[in-house]
């Protein structure tokens, strides 16, 4: 009949149909970031249906109704080339409206983007490695306690587009996870989450702000892996000392994305970012 239907996921179906295909497609999500994206805008979740068989998914998540971030664009490979792609594309266009969108543009889809009215801001680097037991006395950082987490809200608000209370309430309480904050005379400078993936770990975000309060935190996070453990950064290219964090510790670049956006770029300081959040949310 080759009916072709988009409708909303369910907070089910955004684990075993978007965050499984991304397991598919290489792109290393933990098992337990389903109901964090989830919660973050239930509404933002889209997949599209041939035959009421899910064939396309993709996220538009709606951060304030101000930004939004595109996350999850993916159809199945023997349905590539038949045009569905585009139009959840262009539902998930429609639902984030006159909202400044972003996303991480892996290389082969980067021109599409661009006729899409998306502009290159930056590259972020993927940097593989393995956790390493270092001794650092000089540390700054803590387990992060819900005691911490208006401050961390706060801080966080200065280095993303927008406001985001729901996603980080779901993002400091994932299971197989640990959030690290660092502090100077109670004011909070930076913080770190790494979880455990399909493959490893991921730190993200990690924000500071310097590079030794970076490393520290980084440190941390290696601990909570346990050495020799995979350990995965994304780091924006344009900060050099975030690149040369990875490197210093022998990570390795694995893979690249396109930060985009459709508006002017979001005044933040990326020099403060030292590990995106995630590909898929920002």
């Amino acid at each position: 009949m080759n009916i072709y239907t988009i409708r909303n996921m369910t907070a089910t179906e955004v684990k075993d149909i978007a965050t499984r295909w991304a397991v598919e497609e290489g792109w290393n999500p933990s098992p337990n970031d389903a109901q964090a994206f989830y919660n973050t805008d239930t509404n933002g979740f889209f997949v599209g249906l041939l035959d009421n068989i899910p064939i396309a998914c993709i996220s538009a998540v709606s951060y304030g109704g101000t930004f939004g971030f595109i996350g999850f664009y993916i159809v199945k490979k023997e349905f590539r080339g038949k045009g569905y792609g585009l139009k959840i594309w262009n539902k998930a266009l429609e639902y984030l409206d006159s909202q400044n969108i972003g996303l991480d543009g892996v290389v082969a889809q980067q021109g599409n983007y661009v006729k899409s009215g998306f502009k290159l801001a930056y590259r972020n680097i993927r940097y593989e490695g393995l956790a390493a037991d270092v001794f650092d006395n000089t540390t700054s950082s803590v387990p992060y306690s819900k005691h911490h987490f208006e401050k961390l809200v706060k801080y966080d608000s200065t280095l993303f587009p927008a406001s985001r209370t729901k996603f980080l309430e779901s993002w400091v309480n994932l299971t197989d996870a640990l959030t690290f904050v660092s502090f100077e005379n109670d004011t909070l400078n930076g913080y770190a989450t790494i979880r455990k993936c399909k493959v490893g770990y991921k730190i993200g975000p990690l924000f500071a702000d310097n590079y030794d309060i970076a490393n520290s935190l980084f440190i941390s996070a290696n601990k909570f892996a346990g050495e020799g453990s995979i350990i995965y950064l994304d780091t924006p290219e344009i900060n050099l000392n975030a690149v040369n964090l990875a490197e210093n510790y022998g990570m390795k670049k694995v893979f690249e994305t396109a930060r985009m956006y459709t508006k002017e770029e979001p005044t933040i300081n990326v020099n403060n970012v030292y590990g995106v959040t995630t590909f898929e949310l920002g």
